[in-house]
């Protein structure tokens, strides 16, 4: 792993532990690795990004280990990378290629597979100048070292251009398909509560523990990349629609941001947000960190109104004292910014994050008054399940008259499944 000074205030880790985490990254597609290292750099060359000697210690250590593949934790140019791979006599991949394998090799649905493919191309694009118009002379299309996609990309033999406006449309189809399922979502109507957070923080655990599931739950790096949706109930009986998100990393490539913008429309459309973090990583503030620059990336910066719950995530893993400190945090916490302290692992405070969930949906809850037709039977029961009925009363007409708190999100749902604004009033004073 290069650790270039000039670079060095870029990151929030320290260069062990982002090697630490460079290893996960290998490992994460099974890759051995023999050799981990951080080399440190005072200035870049341009033409391998190490220098001279550095690249000749490596080329001894590729042949002495039998080595297939080094790769390295940082961004190198096309020139780099060709001049690399000629030194060190294997293939050489970077920290963007390295993700895009993982996304490759992880992602399930035909949306997920499409939106990989894309990014892998875009990145592709820039490294194929001397003949991008046939991809059977590169590494290997889809994927430097095999993935999906690879021999359709082979087969096919079209220019890169072609091919990548050609996915383009097939994801606009796939886009208006989910838009058409969130539409029909919205009519149910469930609030949707999104598990966003740093990769390998416990996000699929927690959504299993909280809704019965059985997503894919490893100790690895982005063991879950295509959205995964369950309804849970609230102790109130309120149900709501929990999404199981990608993990986000520290410099997540500019290709993923923009190809999987679809999936993570899942977060847009959240009403609340629970930011998974690892308690007991060394670098969960760092992490923290990274999770609100990709949040700000999508549009959810500090001005957003939703509320995001800090899901302090694996208590299980910390020394006792560690983790009396951490609960007195969390009860101390705002409501406008809560902290919950659980065990996705163990199943330990549970209801109190739902009990927190269910509070950050009922913040800014206005009372209404509601005139409901003896017709409208389906409406009062709606209300009676997601809003709280302060008072009612029904005149011998069979006309019902309530007087309902409820939150501003699930008024318009109301508004949106019943098509009846005109008897939606704001209580008076």
């Amino acid at each position: 792993m290069p650790d270039i000074k000039a670079a060095r205030d870029h990151y929030s880790r320290t260069p062990e532990a982002r090697l630490e985490e460079a290893v996960g990254l290998a490992q994460a597609i099974d890759l051995e690795v023999v050799h981990a290292a951080v080399a440190p750099l005072g200035k870049v060359t341009s033409a391998t990004l190490l220098g001279s000697g550095k690249v000749e210690e490596i080329a001894t250590l590729t042949h002495d280990l039998d080595v297939a593949l080094v790769v390295m934790d940082g961004e190198l140019s096309p020139v780099q990378q060709r001049n690399l791979e000629r030194a060190w006599k294997c293939k050489v991949l970077d920290r963007t290629g390295l993700i895009l394998e993982i996304f490759g090799a992880r992602a399930q649905t035909r949306e997920g597979t499409l939106q990989v493919e894309l990014a892998h191309l875009t990145y592709q694009k820039g490294r194929l100048v001397r003949s991008w118009t046939h991809l059977e002379r590169q590494r290997g299309g889809l994927g430097f070292i095999g993935g999906p996609g690879e021999t359709q990309i082979e087969a096919d033999r079209r220019a890169l251009q072609d091919r990548i406006d050609k996915i383009k449309k097939q994801l606009e189809k796939v886009t208006r398909t989910r838009e058409v399922n969130r539409a029909t979502r919205t009519k149910v109507p469930y609030p949707v509560v999104a598990l966003v957070g740093y990769t390998n923080a416990g996000k699929s655990t927690l959504f299993n523990r909280l809704t019965g599931a059985s997503v894919v739950e490893e100790d690895m790096l982005f063991a879950t990349l295509d959205p995964t949706m369950r309804a849970i109930k609230l102790p109130k009986g309120q149900q709501v629609i929990l999404s199981d998100t990608v993990g986000f990393i520290s410099d997540l490539p500019t290709q993923l941001i923009a190809a999987f913008r679809a999936t993570l429309e899942e977060v847009l459309a959240a009403d609340v947000l629970l930011h998974v973090r690892d308690a007991s990583s060394p670098s969960t503030e760092a992490e923290r960190g990274d999770v609100l620059k990709v949040l700000t990336e999508l549009g959810i910066g500090e001005d957003d109104e939703r509320v995001i719950i800090e899901v302090m995530n694996k208590a299980d893993a910390l020394p006792a004292d560690q983790a009396e400190v951490l609960a007195n945090a969390c009860d101390r916490s705002s409501p406008n910014a809560p902290m919950v302290l659980v065990s996705a692992l163990k199943g330990t405070g549970m209801d109190g994050l739902l009990g927190v969930i269910e509070t950050a949906l009922e913040r800014g809850r206005e009372v209404v008054d509601l005139d409901l037709g003896p017709e409208e039977g389906e409406a009062m029961a709606w209300l009676h399940s997601h809003a709280d009925v302060l008072a009612s009363r029904t005149d011998d007409e069979g006309h019902s008259f309530l007087r309902v708190r409820i939150a501003p999100g699930e008024l318009g749902r109301f508004r949106k499944r019943f098509e009846a604004p005109r008897v939606v009033a704001r209580a008076a004073d």
